[in-house]
């Protein structure tokens, strides 16, 4: 049987059932602005999959005495729209940073009720729409502004119901969710066990194979050869370029360490260019296809940030690119095929090797050319060389096709759990 609804009078809202009420959240939740030290409570951390022990990602401050206090049944929502949806109910009783605003529910509510409400995307829209900023796209919503947006209040009981049910869909739901990213680990792992077999054993299991006299090679097929890196490719620097020298459109695009992504992606397209007066100038960092990028800056300890992305010809789209400093390029020299080499220098040996010369700060690491190019790698004759590439090109591709799937499946499943939160919050189906 269909439920009488009413207009709620709030446009993100719309409908609700005609027993639910309107209220504001300065009625449902008083402000809790307790000044506190993380030497007394424990810094937490508001994310969008709650409130957790602080991360270890976490932006660390000196100032520790001068953070808001949490208690075990307090709702803390990230006041900042670049921290959309970093909200929920603490467990613990620790501190948070004063960018939160920390509220404490009244009597006759179900917190957890107005937890799955505050998740919702459209309440994340109206809770900044009353911010303020001197950005477009930074704005802070302080309690003053907070506490004055209306929200629904169903029947106490049927707050119950729904938050119940809610706890139970959306667990199904998240469920979902992991398995679907436990299968794309599981093919990201089985991608790089293909490309390490290919590019360190060749295509024929049954080729001789013979020692290649580097330790960490170990054996190679016996007509296969070791040369190190610098003998086989040659390095292209990047340009200094200054802040003056950008301008927000051209043909001279300015490849900077955002533009070097995973495999699942190609070359973003870039709000930074050069003119052409500057690209005369920077003529040496000039790029063509067939080069190998790769970026030599990121979080020390994290291999992740030494990838390479094999320019091709569709990557240009009718634009000249040109390195920025931070992100190296390798050139192949004769009888090299880039292609073989790009997925040689990302199998796991080769990056325990190059990461043994890392240097930097406690944060940052970075990678030198002078220890990239004493690297050894296996040099297969250039027709093998090109047959492996060839295969693993169709190969990898497969996978990523699957990967491709799973992650449509994800972007899905987040979609029908965003619907499902606001349909049953906002009373449009019944619990």
């Amino acid at each position: 049987m269909s439920r009488t609804m009413k207009d709620s009078g709030i446009p993100w809202i719309g409908e609700i059932p005609e027993g639910w009420s309107i209220d504001t959240i300065g009625n449902l939740y008083a402000l809790r602005n307790e000044k506190v030290s993380d030497k007394d409570y424990p810094p937490l951390s508001v994310t969008k999959q709650g409130i957790v022990p602080q991360l270890e990602t976490a932006a660390k401050t000196d100032d520790g005495d001068n953070r808001k206090l949490v208690k075990v049944g307090d709702f803390a929502i990230n006041s900042r729209s670049d921290r959309r949806g970093s909200c929920g109910i603490s467990a613990y009783d620790g501190s948070v940073s004063l960018i939160n605003t920390v509220i404490t529910p009244r009597e006759q509510m179900n917190p957890c009720f107005y937890n799955w409400l505050f998740h919702s995307e459209l309440f994340a829209d109206e809770f900044y729409k009353w911010g303020h900023g001197i950005v477009d796209d930074l704005w802070t919503t302080r309690w003053q502004e907070m506490k004055r947006i209306g929200i629904i209040t169903p029947p106490l009981a049927e707050q119950h119901l729904i938050a119940t049910f809610l706890d139970k869909k959306c667990s199904e739901i998240d469920s979902l969710i992991e398995l679907q990213e436990q299968m794309i680990e599981e093919l990201k792992a089985y991608k790089q066990s293909v490309i390490t077999e290919a590019v360190t054993k060749g295509l024929n299991p049954n080729v001789p194979m013979k020692d290649s006299g580097i330790e960490w090679i170990g054996d190679v097929p016996e007509e296969w050869e070791v040369k190190k890196l610098s003998k086989l490719l040659s390095f292209k620097g990047g340009f200094a370029f200054n802040s003056d020298d950008f301008i927000n459109s051209g043909d001279n695009q300015v490849i900077r360490i955002g533009n070097v992504r995973n495999d699942l992606l190609r070359l973003e397209v870039s709000s930074v260019y050069i003119s052409d007066d500057i690209a005369i100038q920077a003529q040496k960092s000039q790029l063509e296809k067939g080069q190998i990028l790769f970026t030599m800056t990121g979080t020390k300890g994290k291999r992740d940030y030494f990838y390479t992305l094999l320019l091709k010809e569709e990557d240009f789209n009718g634009k000249k690119f040109f390195l920025n400093q931070r992100v190296g390029c390798f050139v192949p020299k004769n009888g090299v095929c880039a292609n073989y080499y790009n997925y040689l220098l990302k199998d796991n040996h080769i990056l325990d090797f190059i990461f043994l010369y890392e240097t930097g700060t406690a944060n940052q690491g970075n990678l030198g050319i002078e220890s990239i190019n004493k690297t050894i790698l296996q040099y297969p004759p250039l027709a093998e060389q090109q047959a492996i590439a060839d295969y693993l090109d169709k190969k990898c591709g497969e996978i990523d096709e699957l990967i491709t799937i799973k992650q449509q499946k994800i972007e899905s499943l987040k979609e029908y759990k965003k619907s499902v939160i606001y349909e049953y919050v906002t009373g449009k189906r019944e619990a």
